[in-house]
């Protein structure tokens, strides 16, 4: 990211996490981006007290109230984030919110499944949706032709347990609708980066790897023990 130049980004899930880590490093790159937006549930909560208090200190950072499990909590936030905006698109979305249920195959249910895959999965797709038409305008307002971060893209956070062929850490952790979730977000990342392309629109899913956070630490055993990275 170092070489990473935008006018505007929307990090969602960024009250805590890979999410707030993002926020962090954008507000110290040398050239910061003019806006950006972090996506939480609760933005007055305890919870998102560590965004409040980056908030007081940078200007260019605003806190939106965002559920990406709610169509219409997504459809008021890219009405908030266009109007910020004027007349300029947003270069950079990143779906970083997330979900996990620590559960055995045979414990998981179709209420586990249904609410992962509404965070992991159609959360993403309704992001990818909603803020379509801001993403447009950023493309169209960049120079060049080709397709990158500082022009207009989406980025998923994936996972490398939604890898088929690897199967990584299901001694460790099976989390089927974890996993289920992540693969399809996969697949929808995929679909996306061809629906999009046209418009001048990246799309990507990153594994960033292990990382010790509120949903990542329950990997911390298989890390400590020299394995591949599970998030």
């Amino acid at each position: 990211m170092a070489e990473l130049c935008v006018n505007s980004v929307l990090v969602t899930g960024a009250n805590r996490g890979l999410g707030l880590g993002f926020v962090q490093h954008f507000l110290r790159m040398p050239n910061p981006p003019q806006w950006i937006f972090a996506g939480c549930r609760d933005p007055k909560g305890q919870r998102a007290q560590d965004l409040q208090n980056l908030a007081s200190k940078h200007p260019n950072l605003v806190i939106i109230a965002l559920e990406i499990a709610d169509p219409a909590s997504i459809k008021a936030a890219a009405a908030k984030v266009g109007e910020r905006l004027g007349g300029s698109g947003l270069n950079l979305l990143i779906n970083n919110a997330g979900m996990v249920k620590p559960k055995m195959l045979e414990a998981e249910t179709l209420e586990d499944m249904t609410e992962t895959y509404t965070t992991n999965t159609a959360g993403p797709l309704l992001m990818g949706q909603a803020f379509l038409p801001l993403l447009k305008k950023a493309a169209q307002g960049s120079p060049g032709s080709g397709l990158s971060c500082s022009k207009a893209a989406i980025v998923n956070i994936s996972s490398i347990g939604g890898s088929i062929a690897s199967a990584f850490g299901w001694e460790l952790m099976q989390v089927t609708s974890y996993r289920c979730s992540k693969a399809a977000l996969n697949m929808l990342s995929k679909c996306q980066s061809l629906a999009y392309k046209e418009h001048g629109i990246l799309c990507v899913a990153l594994h960033p790897g292990w990382v010790q956070t509120d949903l990542g630490s329950s990997a911390g055993h298989a890390v400590s023990q020299g394995q591949q990275n599970f998030a």
